[in-house]
């Protein structure tokens, strides 16, 4: 009911450190920019996002810190090692089960944050996405990173 009170308090302290003063005016204007920009930032987003289950929000950004290091050091090794033979980039079509907008928001976002793939697109009546690898070894491994590893716990978090 009230979930619009952090993100102005939020806003507010925003405002009061880039102003760089705690003055009572600034507060006051502060707050009050905040509130109408929450307030009319709430039309914006007819659909708000519920998790169910906080406490896996910590284990699914492991796994995305974990894999965007793997990452980085598999596309550095690609660049030091350039040779074209070596890799094949290519698109991988995966099916998902997400249907929450937020859910597969936050799987872009994860597959677009790490280096070496592209969310290229998501077929929006039978929700297949096409995922761009710089270095495609193998279409499985992709699928089970994909399903196994994101796809299952965004399910979990947010249906």
């Amino acid at each position: 009911m009230f979930f619009w009170i952090p993100m102005t308090v939020l806003l507010t302290l925003l405002w009061l450190l880039l102003s760089n003063s705690i003055d009572l005016g600034q507060f006051l204007l502060g707050g009050g920019i905040s509130f109408v920009l929450v307030i009319l930032s709430l039309r914006l987003r007819p659909d708000l996002a519920y998790p169910q289950k906080i406490w896996l929000i910590l284990r699914l950004m492991g796994r995305v810190l974990i894999d965007t290091l793997r990452s980085n050091l598999a596309v550095i090794k690609l660049i030091l090692q350039w040779r074209r033979d070596d890799f094949n980039s290519g698109y991988v079509y995966i099916p998902l089960e997400i249907r929450d907008p937020h859910a597969i928001a936050f799987l872009a976002c994860i597959i677009t944050f790490a280096p070496g793939t592209v969310w290229s697109s998501l077929s929006e009546k039978d929700y297949i996405l096409r995922l761009h690898v710089l270095d495609l070894k193998e279409e499985t491994e992709w699928f089970d990173i994909i399903k196994n590893r994101y796809e299952k716990l965004l399910i979990e978090i947010f249906e």
